[in-house]
């Protein structure tokens, strides 16, 4: 079960987005990307059979996923994640630092 999961508000703890907080839009094996983090430009060449314009485009560049942590809402600060089994057989995420419930 992945700890940090696409639609999760993260918090960036290194780099040069060092606390901003986004969402998450995509995960590949250890690699994130977070809306409006990590962005670099792109020179694009214009191509007619796509319909795509000549210009300089942002594009949202992976991230380690050991570089962000889950926000926390309750105490409003980055938290750590851990894996419980509940008594009806359900695995749910829960913050390390209070145990509240993620997904219930």
């Amino acid at each position: 079960m992945n700890k940090i999961r696409k639609g999760d508000t993260v918090v960036v703890l290194s780099g040069n987005d060092k606390g901003r907080q986004g969402t998450v839009l995509s995960i590949d094996g250890e690699k994130i990307i977070v809306e409006n983090i990590n962005k670099s430009k792109k020179h694009q060449k214009p191509n007619p059979q796509r319909n795509v314009q000549a210009g300089i485009v942002e594009k949202a560049m992976p991230l380690h996923i050991s570089k962000v942590a889950i926000w926390n809402v309750g105490a409003k600060k980055a938290d750590r994640v851990g894996v419980k089994t509940l008594n009806d057989g359900k695995r749910v995420r829960f913050f390390k630092s209070n145990g509240e419930v993620i997904d219930a």
